[in-house]
């Protein structure tokens, strides 16, 4: 599937065949359009005839790799695609890395698969991957070591720490190749990422389903950091809003506290008087995508509120970064952010100076006071800003006449 999605977005198959044949193996990409659920895709069959098959171990698709006549940063990206996936064979079945035995990896179309991605994904261009939450599919898959559940041990293993999306369908929709390449190359899991889209790509899977097109949809285009300039990154965000008039102090606090814990980015409380005259609250929460379904959860269940306002919201940011100062002898961390007529914003992080104050038993403010001349002391001296004149404007006077 990804095969077919890099070469519907405009990849040549030309360059990936050839690094494929300079493996000297019996391996050959064939491609063609195929509809899946009534949707037209590119699926490309990797025909692969090794007799008798050979078992490789990781050092030996290594040296392949290496022998592989491809540019620098694909064969880069194809080891870390491999190494990936040996690593979680080798958590999975509790051996060295070295001496680890893919069956799976091992065999032509996945060393193929793992090539091939490496040339055409650096062939595509892209900086940035992001993918939505990952479906696994459920049931059970036959391996080298038998039958196994949906997702499998290796598949698993892999998909540690990335946000999995609920299925239905009785078949292994994402193999360890496929999870191993999306792991990767991919740096945030969201729904709907802040892009404007250029072109839009589909691979095929085998698997012809009824009720659903088995294909992987690949979205190319330009990210709204790269439009509004080098000082600013920008992303669309959740915003969850509910009112209540019945729950004590005690239980708001313990669910913003939840809600932070589970991955919200912000959420502050508002006082207000409500129908009927009764004081209420306002509860706002600021999510990424991801986490809505979640978040959404958490307030209905600790609120026993029976509707939540949801909408989406565009946000610029100044592009941060953090450092560390010495303030007497202890190392205190600082966020900074340049602002786009080239001053820099800086801040010390209060959870820094809170551990600080404790330590030191000084208070806040002191620790502040600190922070901040220190930061006076490495900015620059201070300049007039450029004014706009307004001339001949009066206020508040009659004309004469």
């Amino acid at each position: 599937m990804v095969l077919g999605a890099l070469l519907d977005a405009g990849v040549p198959l030309e360059p990936i065949q050839s690094a494929i044949d300079s493996l000297h193996l019996p391996i050959h990409l064939e491609v063609r359009e195929v509809q899946r659920c009534g949707f037209r895709a590119v699926h490309v069959e990797i025909r692969a005839d090794e007799q008798p098959p050979q078992h490789r171990y990781v050092e030996d698709i290594e040296q392949l790799i290496f022998q592989a006549a491809i540019t620098p940063s694909q064969r880069e990206l194809a080891l870390r695609i491999l190494r990936r996936l040996a690593l979680a064979e080798s958590h999975v079945h509790g051996t060295p890395v070295s001496r680890v035995h893919l069956h799976e990896v091992g065999a032509l179309d996945s060393i193929a698969d793992i090539l091939g991605a490496a040339v055409g994904l650096d062939l595509l261009g892209v900086q940035k991957f992001t993918s939505r939450p990952v479906p696994t599919g459920r049931g059970t898959v036959q391996t080298a070591h038998g039958w196994m559940p949906v997702p499998t041990p290796g598949t698993l293993a892999l998909l540690q720490g990335v946000p999995l999306a609920p299925s239905d369908v009785e078949f292994e929709l994402t193999t360890p190749t496929g999870a191993a390449i999306l792991t990767t190359v991919v740096h945030e899991y969201t729904y709907t990422p802040a892009m404007r889209i250029d072109r839009v790509a589909h691979g095929a899977g085998s698997k012809n389903f009824l009720d659903r097109p088995n294909i992987l949809r690949l979205w190319i285009g330009e990210t709204i950091t790269s439009q509004t300039g080098d000082s600013y990154e920008g992303d669309f965000i959740a915003v969850l809003e509910t009112h209540v008039d019945d729950i004590t102090p005690e239980v708001l606090a313990y669910c913003q506290e939840r809600l932070m814990e589970c991955g919200a980015l912000d959420v502050f409380i508002t006082q207000g008087i409500m129908k009927k005259g009764r004081a209420g609250f306002r509860i706002t929460v600021l999510a990424n995508s991801i986490s809505v379904q979640t978040l959404e959860e958490i307030i209905f269940r600790e609120t026993g509120t029976l509707g939540i306002r949801k909408y989406w919201c565009e946000r610029t940011k100044l592009i941060r970064k953090y450092i560390q100062h010495e303030i007497s002898h202890s190392a205190l961390r600082f966020s900074q952010a340049y602002l786009p007529d080239g001053s820099l914003v800086s801040k010390p992080e209060y959870e820094e100076c809170a551990r600080l104050a404790r330590a030191w038993n000084v208070p806040l403010r002191q620790v502040l006071l600190h922070c901040y001349s220190r930061i006076a002391e490495a900015s620059p001296p201070l300049s007039p800003a450029s004014q706009t004149v307004v001339s001949d404007l009066r206020i508040g006077q009659n004309k004469e006449t």
